[in-house]
């Protein structure tokens, strides 16, 4: 029942039957409370009133003092009854309020219309609350009794009842109105956000919810929602950028290619099969390296890279891809300063990064390049130097996005894409770990790349 009336009724609704609910039995339970405790105190006191009276005539009866004298009060407007009963249940002698009335019968006697009993003698009847105690008056048993009106008592008792009766309900309804016009009043910009965010779509990503002036959850919640907003705008114009570059990159190879075989088709003289397999295999080449590029950058947005986990010697990696390179280039690498480090991660997308490195280090340098590997602390450094150009301190993180080329000697005709650097941010932050570029003691550019190592147990 609860699943079914919190998945049907609405935040409003479900607060204001709340409070209504929580105040009426409150105010049930207090109303009953409040008048058994008023009707226990008032009568409490009546009979202690009562006790205390008889108590002193049964005393003074003791004593040997004249019943009738005992009875009498010793102050006007007494509104006691007392008798004085012998054996035989006869009014011995009673104040002017108990001559005219008969002899006051004990609790559950034959005509006595008994409303409650009380504890120590005392009964309450339609109209008085008898006290008994015994008495001895001039040798002979008595029993002195005293009466309190408590018509006033239960007046009293009555009227509060019917004041909770009409003022708890009333209550209830104040306590219910005001709880839905608050609660619609808070959830009023909640309802802004939802029709705002429900307006948002892929085209209209630039439109921000409400915030209200003010410093609560709604307003932290609005907040929040806009900066997702923020994240999702900036996330569509990095891929929409992404395919226009990458669109842009493909066109080159592809027309390349065109060309070579229009050529080859249109003057079949003037190239030789030979010249027209090498041409095309260099632009096949190029063409599967930014495709390669670009499924790596996606797998890596999506998390994919790093997926397949494995502790990587990383020395091993930069040793095996500095041959590589220096086979391919003819460059002098200076692999001294490359010691022992193991990572954990995924060996194919950190020997791309490495691989990364020393190629664009390669293409920029001018006749060193220096790959250190060390390990410091709870940390794997990757430092690749050269002695080429360096980087301009003010282009040092744009080298980092995707299709970035500084100068001729990053472009197209050395081979770069414009996605080797932002590859490898890309895989190392999925690894956990960080990228910079600085400045090399070579004199060219160092970049330093960050691994968490492997705890050895």
């Amino acid at each position: 029942m609860l699943r079914w009336w919190t998945r049907v009724a609405g935040v409003r609704v479900r607060t204001t039957a709340a409070a209504v609910l929580v105040v009426g039995l409150a105010m049930t339970v207090g109303g009953v409370a409040l008048v058994l405790a008023l009707r226990t105190t008032l009568l409490d006191g009546a009979r202690s009133t009562a006790e205390v009276r008889a108590a002193s005539v049964a005393a003074s009866l003791a004593a040997g003092a004249d019943p009738v004298q005992a009875v009498t009060p010793q102050r006007e407007g007494d509104d006691l009854v007392v008798q004085v009963v012998d054996r035989s249940g006869r009014v011995v002698a009673a104040s002017p309020l108990g001559r005219s009335l008969p002899a006051l019968r004990p609790a559950g006697a034959e005509g006595a219309a008994v409303v409650d009993d009380l504890p120590g003698g005392g009964e309450l009847d339609d109209e008085l609350l008898v006290v008994a105690v015994p008495a001895t008056a001039d040798g002979s048993a008595a029993t002195v009794l005293v009466g309190r009106e408590v018509d006033d008592i239960l007046a009293s008792t009555r009227l509060v009842t019917v004041l909770l009766a009409a003022g708890g309900p009333l209550l209830v309804v104040v306590v219910g109105a005001t709880t839905w016009v608050l609660v619609g009043r808070a959830l009023a910009p909640v309802t802004a956000i939802r029709r705002e965010a429900d307006a948002i779509g892929d085209d209209r990503l630039q439109r921000r919810v409400p915030v209200p002036a003010t410093t609560d959850e709604v307003a932290r919640l609005a907040t929040t929602v806009n900066r997702m907003l923020d994240r999702l705008q900036a996330g569509r114009q990095r891929q929409q950028r992404f395919v226009a570059d990458a669109a842009h990159e493909l066109r080159s190879p592809v027309a390349s290619l065109r060309q070579h075989a229009e050529v080859a088709h249109t003057y079949p003289g003037r190239t030789s099969a030979e010249e027209l397999g090498r041409d095309v295999a260099e632009e096949a080449r190029r063409l599967q390296r930014l495709v390669d590029d670009l499924l790596l950058l996606a797998r890596a947005d999506e998390s994919a890279a790093g997926t397949s986990l494995a502790v990587v010697d990383l020395d091993d990696v930069v040793l095996a891809e500095a041959a590589r390179a220096r086979a391919s280039s003819g460059v002098v690498f200076d692999v001294s300063e490359v010691s022992a480090g193991r990572v954990q991660g995924d060996e194919d997308a950190l020997r791309r990064v490495v691989g990364n490195l020393l190629d664009n280090a390669v293409r920029n340098t001018g006749t060193t390049v220096r790959p250190a590997l060390r390990e410091e602390s709870d940390e794997v450094v990757l430092v690749v130097d050269d002695d080429g150009p360096g980087v301009p301190a003010g282009d040092r993180e744009r080298v980092f996005e995707r299709f970035v080329r500084l100068d001729a000697g990053r472009g197209r005709a050395a081979g770069g894409t414009g996605l080797g650097l932002a590859i490898v941010r890309q895989v190392v932050t999925s690894h956990g770990g960080s990228v910079r570029l600085g400045t090399s003691p070579l004199g060219g550019a160092r970049v330093e790349v960050r691994l968490p190592a492997v705890v050895e147990p």
